[in-house]
């Protein structure tokens, strides 16, 4: 066997796979935004097509093939051939035992369920999704029975899709931490004294003023707007083709705009990540983010670290007001700072302040874990939301609109994905803690000078793409791997200081 020749043909092989995959980005971000309702059926069709395309390509016996090839040279592979590699042996374990019929039908269910899912949310009629969520769990346990080699609890490989090396012992072990932390903190919050005004951010506000100052935000923390675009969408998320096209888009609420202004920073930090992947692997398959943890802790770097910080608020006020109406003119960064960071239950995630946020991703962790470790009832799953809310939030939602159906992810079969979101928030904790070994990040953040932070993020994170495994790159960081304690100590400094609790 000649090596040179088979990893040229593998990597042409791969790069075959990424133009299909890139184009399916495309299309799925156009479905999300601007595509007409009329036409879902014929995308689904469309859709199911392309996946069993990509699926057929990653599965096949010409990919089976190069992975025995390089099996025994894996030790004289480069970095770079050595990531394509590892991801798409891992690629291959995971779905080569799926039928290519079943994931056809999977993406067409999963095509139709958004729809579903959007008009659901809009109407509060949890009964007209439930049935397309029934036949996603169904379908998604029935694939994972194919995965499966051994005794393997069927949740166990869903977590560890999206973050590898995860499991329910990991995960049961972090939330046990961090909830110990949180739920005397967030008691401390309710008994304090000090009570924060965040009513005086509500006032009117033009979507189209709002775009204006969107678009102001993204270019302040760095995000390249010649290759990327903001849209709107009844969920923000970030959608990326290859770094040159890196889309996110955002929700606009007239007369609150902290939530644009905050999923913006949120989905700036997913951008940033990807249009950040270095030249070495720029259009490959490594060009994107390690795991979902570790685009969820740029994601959350870039919404909380920088974006609820009182150096911020100091720096961002006086540009800011330009942007705002005139209601805020007389607004200070300190009450800017204070509102950004008022703290209390609430029954949305994507609203959640900083301290309860893990308590909503708990909750959507434990019903994954029920769904996929019980056998449970999907009518039941309202209720059973409901009830963990006023356990672990002390509320319970009017409705399920403001319930079970805040979230898209159920409806694209995301089951595992949650998690990330917590452990996302725990490594920027992690790395802030980091970079301050090596710099004045406040100083910099209060004189508005981000790019030491983003060159920081870059070097250590954003160019190595998915060339090494999570737990390879956070170890290169700094020699350890996930340790809450790092994100329990940010949060108790900084919300014992807000409210003054001693």
């Amino acid at each position: 066997m000649n090596l040179e020749a088979t990893i040229n043909d593998f990597k042409s092989h791969v790069e075959r796979i990424r133009m299909f995959t890139g184009a399916m980005t495309v299309m799925g971000f156009d479905a999300h935004t601007i595509a007409p309702k009329g036409a879902v059926a014929t995308r689904a069709k469309r859709d199911g097509f392309f996946e069993s395309e990509v699926h057929a390509l990653a599965t096949g016996d010409k990919m089976r093939g190069f992975l025995e090839d390089l099996a025994p040279h894996a030790a004289q592979l480069d970095p770079i051939t050595l990531g394509m590699y590892r991801v798409c042996k891992r690629n291959y374990e995971e779905s080569a035992k799926i039928p290519a019929e079943k994931v056809r039908q999977f993406s067409e269910l999963t095509s139709n369920a958004y729809v579903a899912w959007e008009a659901a949310k809009k109407t509060d009629d949890f009964p007209s999704f439930a049935p397309y969520l029934k036949d996603i769990i169904a379908m998604r346990k029935e694939m994972l029975e194919y995965r499966r080699v051994d005794d393997t609890p069927a949740y166990d490989l869903l977590l560890d899709d999206y973050e590898e090396g995860m499991t329910m012992a990991i995960y049961d072990e972090f939330f046990a931490k961090v909830r110990a932390a949180i739920v005397p903190l967030l008691r401390g919050v309710m008994a304090s004294k000090k009570k924060i005004d965040k009513t005086f951010t509500r006032a009117h506000f033009p979507i189209g003023e709002q775009r204006k100052l969107s678009e102001f935000i993204a270019k302040k923390v760095g995000y390249d707007l010649s290759r990327g675009y903001i849209c709107e969408t009844a969920h923000p998320f970030c959608s990326t083709d290859n770094r040159d096209d890196v889309r996110i888009t955002t929700r606009y609420d007239e007369n609150d705009f902290f939530y644009s202004f905050y999923s913006v920073l949120h989905e700036c930090g997913h951008a940033i990540y990807e249009q950040n992947t270095g030249d070495d692997i720029a259009d490959t398959i490594l060009s994107t983010g390690a795991s979902a943890g570790l685009h969820e802790s740029q994601s959350r770097f870039y919404e909380n670290i920088i974006g609820r910080s009182k150096a911020f608020w100091e720096y961002i006020t006086p540009e800011l007001k330009g942007y705002l109406p005139p209601h805020f003119k007389d607004a200070t960064p300190i009450q800017f700072y204070e509102a950004a960071n008022h703290a209390g239950p609430s029954f949305i995630r994507t609203e959640a302040d900083e301290l309860t946020y893990s308590l909503h991703v708990m909750v959507r962790y434990e019903i994954e874990r029920m769904i996929f470790t019980e056998d449970i009832d999907v009518n039941d799953l309202p209720a059973i939301w409901n009830k963990k809310y006023e356990e672990y939030i002390g509320v319970t939602p009017p409705n399920n609109t403001r319930g079970i159906l805040q979230d898209v992810h159920w409806s694209g079969g995301m089951f595992g994905y949650f998690p990330t979101y917590s452990i996302g928030s725990a490594y920027a904790s992690q790395f802030l803690a980091y970079m301050q070994r090596e710099m004045d990040v406040d100083g910099l953040i209060k004189s508005g000078n981000l790019a030491p932070i983003t060159n920081w993020l870059m070097d250590k994170i954003h160019r190595h793409g998915s060339v090494y495994t999570p737990r390879d790159l956070v170890g290169k960081i700094a020699g350890e791997q996930l340790n809450a304690d790092y994100y329990t100590a940010y949060l108790k400094e900084k919300f014992e200081g807000l409210y003054e609790i001693k």
